[in-house]
């Protein structure tokens, strides 16, 4: 039967013209609006509700009940209890009310396509006529929910003159500094699941609600090599596999799989995801986290990483296994605190019980030793090795002691840097490998053995990708029969090499190739030589752990304790990521935020020589305006890194210029610093608009994420001129924005002048100044990072605080190239803004 048409005025034309509901499951109310707010309001009771909605991109829809309707807008951060967050609001078409209590799945393909769960529910109270407030673009209300409570205010943003009208409403929610305000909290990693959770939902098209997001990623433990299996009750043993590690994130039938460094290979393990899949949904398995190994089995039914890769390279996924050791997480609930005798009572009680046979997911047994028989047992079996691991101990990401590995033979990972060319029908007759000693990449030998035909043109197409004229290594440690017909490639591709040992100039020995590593980044291979292991055990006290040759105490102290990023654990990350933060900081006088019991305690800057400093921060005296000479701080390499972590660094902020010319600095640097009120794609536009302004000035430039509000927009330039000239073209430049534009500038420090629009700090430019380094952490909520990004990413990006720590480091620099570009502050640039070359000094 036809539809009556609905009248003119109707509300919810907009809603029911963008939904089929034939596929929607979403509700058509028909035309149920209608005005009945005066005595609800007054008895408190207008519907309320927040629905999270994974589509597109995931973002919570703010329900309101007002004319009939729900008023609605779509936030795409979420709400916070934060004050000082104003989270963007776009508001959307009117709802009918019986959306409120709305879960399921909408088609892929509908407007809206993905999963809508129920985060938050209630009635809210209008302060004021509400009606008269929507008009006039500031509501402010109480909330009365389940998780949200207190006051709010609805701020509607008015279009900057001459732009054009945007073609939805933006408006920003914030939190009012009442008794419910709750700074140092994120609600949305609190709470997300449904408030629903446990109800059963209508039978018929509407499938059932959407499970909740799988874990969070959490960097891998890993284990240490030693010479031979510890003893004593303390231990068990596990078989060491020959595969590729796995982290597999499962709620219920939601998996992602991802690798030891975070990437995502899922799509690479078809038939284990859709394995984990049926298990999540038949059992169910409810935001679970486990940790393993994927393997494939040899003709003797042995894990071989060489069969492996060539199952992977036929396209015969489904002939993978996933052995499971560890369970992280469940529940949602994180079991990294655990010891690991309990986690894996959790995890045989959550895998074993009723298992589907032959899916090729199992738990990996262990055995309390004794150790040297049991490596003698799986050696003569023709396995790889042994990992011992403490049954008391906890979950601890990075190389630790209580997780040990012994291997039967000479396994480990090499960097290719070259290939020599082959006389017979070959692509090449072998691989020059490299390894990473001491923070340089050194000669480590050849491998000419191992390959199939297949695995060789695939080495040869990767390998004329990355081609390079000269050697990424001291060709010196080359010998010259090699070195004279060798091709050299970027150090970017690692591969998993057996060998006899190493030669006396730690070249390896009868190398055999097994296959190609590409869940590990190049970076992170070096040479695995085995520990004794009495030292090995002398150092499982967790009271200290050394890292790039530091010895670190207290590692385990909490520094961003709602991360889980501990001192040990930010060391491991600040020596990841050296290769990416030295080129800027190496050798500039730096000023560091000491912090030394975690962010959120007491913090201070540090920017002159002191007692108690370690000797890898190096002193610099430097003449000072009224005639003294002060020591400055500088670092030289990642054992300065770590040795900052020791005193409990969390910030390096950087002078723009090295320590051999102080005087003369070679980077241009403005802080587009917004005030609370300006949103960022604001100030991403302000850093595109200030890009434009460099380049009409002959300077290419590139954009830095502070980790807190706003952006850096970074030009390198030659030594040509001195402080003083730098500075007044700063300025200048900045001047020009604030004449030009008004509105949206300011660069001046007034903080009153600055509300509404973002300080173009320029004051940075000048002797002593500093900024923040590229990839240096914040001693902020969250674990922020100031990281790089390109022109081209920076769209995408929806906040100055986009990455942190616990991020996976990208495979590549976004700054590259930053030390090749040569470029200077011209005489007609200086013209162009007024500035005389010949500042005072």
């Amino acid at each position: 039967m036809a539809r009556t048409p609905p009248p003119d005025d109707d509300p919810l034309t907009a809603y029911r013209a963008r939904r089929d509901f034939s596929r929607t499951p979403e509700p058509d109310a028909g035309t149920d609006a209608g005005p009945a707010e005066p005595a609800r309001a007054a008895a408190r009771r207008l519907t309320y509700a927040i629905q999270k909605h994974a589509a597109r991109r995931l973002h919570y829809d703010l329900r309101l009940e007002w004319g009939g309707v729900l008023k609605s807008w779509a936030i795409t951060r979420g709400p916070s209890l934060d004050p000082a967050q104003k989270r963007l609001a776009v508001r959307t078409e009117d709802h009918p009310l019986s959306y409120a209590g709305f879960e399921g799945r909408i088609p892929q393909g509908e407007y809206g396509g993905g999963d809508v769960l129920l985060w938050d529910r209630g009635c809210w109270e209008p302060l004021g006529d509400a009606g008269a407030a929507l008009n006039a673009g500031r509501l402010d209300f109480i909330i009365h929910g389940e998780r949200l409570r207190g006051r709010f205010v609805l701020v509607k943003m008015t279009p900057r003159a001459g732009k054009k009208p945007e073609k939805r409403e933006n408006w920003l929610l914030i939190k009012r500094d009442d008794a419910d305000a709750d700074p140092g909290r994120d609600i949305t990693r609190t709470h997300q699941t449904s408030v629903k959770a446990g109800t059963s939902v209508k039978a018929g098209h509407e499938p059932p609600p959407p499970s909740a997001p799988p874990p969070d990623f959490v960097e891998p433990a890993l284990a240490t090599l030693v010479d031979r299996p510890p003893r004593g009750s303390g231990w068990v043993f596990e078989i060491k596999l020959d595969g590729y590690r796995a982290l597999a994130s499962i709620s219920g039938d939601r998996v992602i799989i991802r690798t030891r460094s975070g990437l995502d290979w899922t799509a690479r393990y078809p038939g284990i995801a859709r394995a984990l899949a049926r298990r999540g949904t038949a059992k169910p398995l409810d935001r679970v986290l486990l940790d393993g190994e994927i393997t494939a089995l040899d003709r003797d039914g042995r894990p071989d990483f060489a069969t492996l890769q060539a199952v992977l390279t036929d396209g015969a996924a489904d002939a993978l296994s996933f052995g499971v050791f560890d369970l992280l997480a469940e529940g949602g609930q994180s079991l990294l605190h655990l010891p690991l005798s309990s986690r894996k009572v959790l995890l045989r009680a959550l895998l074993d019980a009723d298992d589907p046979p032959g899916d090729g997911i199992h738990v990996i047994d262990h055995a309390p030793g004794p150790g040297a028989a049991l490596l003698d047992a799986v050696c003569a079996s023709g396995h790889e090795g042994l990992i011992a691991k403490r049954i008391d101990a906890p979950y601890r990401s990075g190389r630790g002691r209580t997780w040990l590995k012994i291997k039967c033979g000479h396994t480990q990972e090499f960097i290719v840097i070259g290939w020599s060319p082959s006389t017979a029908m070959r692509p090449f007759a072998s691989l020059l490998l490299g390894l990473r000693d001491r923070g340089r990449c050194r000669y480590a030998g050849r491998v000419g053995s191992g390959f199939t035909d297949r695995s060789m043109a695939d080495l040869a197409r990767r390998l004329a990708a990355l081609e390079r004229a000269h050697p990424p290594v001291d060709a010196g440690d080359i010998d010259p029969s090699i070195r004279r017909t060798a091709h050299w490639v970027d150090p970017d591709l690692v591969v998993q090499v057996a060998f006899a040992g190493f030669t006396g100039d730690g070249q390896a020995r009868q190398a055999r190739f097994a296959g190609l590593r590409e869940d590990k980044p190049a970076g992170e291979v070096g040479t695995e030589t085995a520990r004794p292991i009495d030292e090995a055990l002398d150092m499982t006290d967790t009271a200290e752990t050394t890292i790039a040759g530091i010895r670190l105490t207290h590692p385990d102290k909490a520094l961003f304790p709602e991360q889980g990023v501990t001192k040990g654990a930010l060391a491991r990350w600040l020596d990841a990521a050296s290769d990416l933060m030295l080129p800027h900081l190496r050798n500039r006088l730096v000023s560091l935020v000491r912090c030394p019991d975690g962010h959120d305690k007491t913090c201070f800057f540090q920017r002159h020589a002191g007692a108690g400093l370690p000797r890898s921060i190096a002193r610099k005296p430097v003449p000072e305006k009224d005639g003294d000479t002060a020591e400055y701080l500088y670092l030289r390499d990642t054992t300065g890194l770590i040795g900052a972590t020791q005193m409990g660094v969390l910030e390096f902020h950087i002078w723009g210029s090295h320590v051999d010319r102080p005087d003369r600095p070679d980077r241009l640097v403005f802080d587009l610093d917004p005030d609370p009120a300006v949103d960022f794609p604001a100030v991403r536009q302000a850093a595109f608009d200030l890009r434009d302004a460099l380049d009409a000035l002959g300077l290419r430039s590139l954009p830095l994420l502070t980790g807190g509000k706003g952006i850096h927009v970074v030009a390198p330039i030659a030594r040509r001129h001195d402080w003083p000239v730098i500075a007044a073209t700063a300025k200048a430049l900045a001047l020009r924005f604030a004449d030009h534009d008004p509105a949206r500038y300011v660069a001046t420090m007034s903080k009153a002048k600055r509300r509404g629009r973002i300080f173009i700090d320029h004051f940075r430019n000048a002797r002593s100044a500093t900024a923040i380094c590229p990839w240096s952490p914040r001693a902020r909520p969250g674990a922020p990072v100031a990281r790089p990004v390109t022109w081209e990413d920076l769209p995408d990006i929806d906040r100055a605080d986009a990455f942190r720590i616990t991020d996976p480091l990208p495979d590549t620099d976004p700054w590259a190239g930053y030390d090749g570009i040569r470029q200077s502050l011209s005489a007609a640039a200086l013209r162009a803004l007024g500035v005389d070359p010949r500042q005072p000094g």
